[in-house]
């Protein structure tokens, strides 16, 4: 059997916003957004809010990261994943509980105390440049990208 039909994983510190659940859904032609982070499994408000930015007829599913690990090879052929991850080490746990992610596109990572700003939109701690050095050595490609129709940029220039 095939493994999920992830179109992609994005890391983007807001989770689903109309960037996600309209122009990236739209242009990869995904049909379920599936956010996986541990807190907006558990609030139905934040969901809520997500759900109403997100395109007509798409699907989404809030799942905490260790149910995504344990269902995400469930997911049936037809499921056009876009899979969203709130930071690089979200993605590296998930990785590690076998979700199968060969790319990551970096979408926004919130300059906060303690990160420093390495491209317009991405600011990193030494746990994220950690991360994301584990996803490189693993050889998964992570490349900056805000939309669809902009050139990327590999973060592991940028570290």
């Amino acid at each position: 059997m095939a493994g999920p039909n992830i179109l992609l994983t994005r890391i983007d510190n807001r989770l689903v916003h109309g960037q996600v659940g309209v122009t990236w859904v739209g242009s990869l032609g995904a049909n379920l957004l599936l956010v996986a982070n541990d807190a907006a499994a558990t609030d139905p408000i934040q969901q809520n809010l997500m759900d109403m930015v997100v395109a007509e007829g798409v699907q989404t599913r809030y799942f905490t990261l260790q149910k995504t690990i344990d269902v995400i090879h469930k997911a049936a052929s037809h499921q056009k994943i876009l899979l969203v991850c709130k930071t690089p080490q979200d993605v590296l746990i998930l990785i590690k509980g076998g979700v199968p992610v060969s790319a990551v596109n970096v979408g926004n990572m919130h300059f906060a105390e303690g990160k420093r700003q390495i491209h317009k939109t991405v600011s990193v701690d030494d746990a994220d440049v950690d991360a994301f050095r584990e996803l490189a050595a693993r050889h998964v490609i992570c490349e900056i990208r805000r939309v669809p129709d902009e050139s990327g940029e590999l973060i592991s220039k940028l570290l």
